[in-house]
């Protein structure tokens, strides 16, 4: 099993909700994070004022896959949440050794079903 992590736009929360149902998987977990990468922020004009933005406000999306369905999800994560500009996003891939669903004590892809 994998824990597929993807920090992407707010923006694109829906269209990657969308995404993940299209190809069966609509259990998630979404946070709102706050961060910056390599630009360090961006320079916001407001009523003839800048101001510098340091931490961008993002959305964080996990998902945990078999083996197997790894390449479908980060593909229809990837083509949803992006845009061709710079912020668009990251994801990550992490080994998950156990899962075990609570109610019926089910453990692995059985506990993901």
């Amino acid at each position: 099993m994998k824990r597929i992590e993807a920090i992407i736009r707010t923006g694109k929360v829906r269209e990657v909700r969308t995404a993940l149902d299209k190809v069966g998987y609509s259990g998630m977990m979404l946070s709102e994070i706050e961060g910056h990468g390599k630009h360090k922020g961006l320079e916001e004009q407001v009523r003839g004022k800048t101001y510098k933005v340091e931490l961008m406000t993002k959305a964080r999306l996990e998902v945990i896959v078999k083996d197997g369905d790894v390449e479908k999800i980060v593909k229809a994560i990837s083509e949803a949440a992006q845009t061709g500009k710079i912020g668009d996003g990251k994801i990550f891939i992490h080994p998950v050794d156990d899962a075990i669903r609570i109610r019926t004590a089910e453990r692995g892809d059985l506990a993901l079903a």
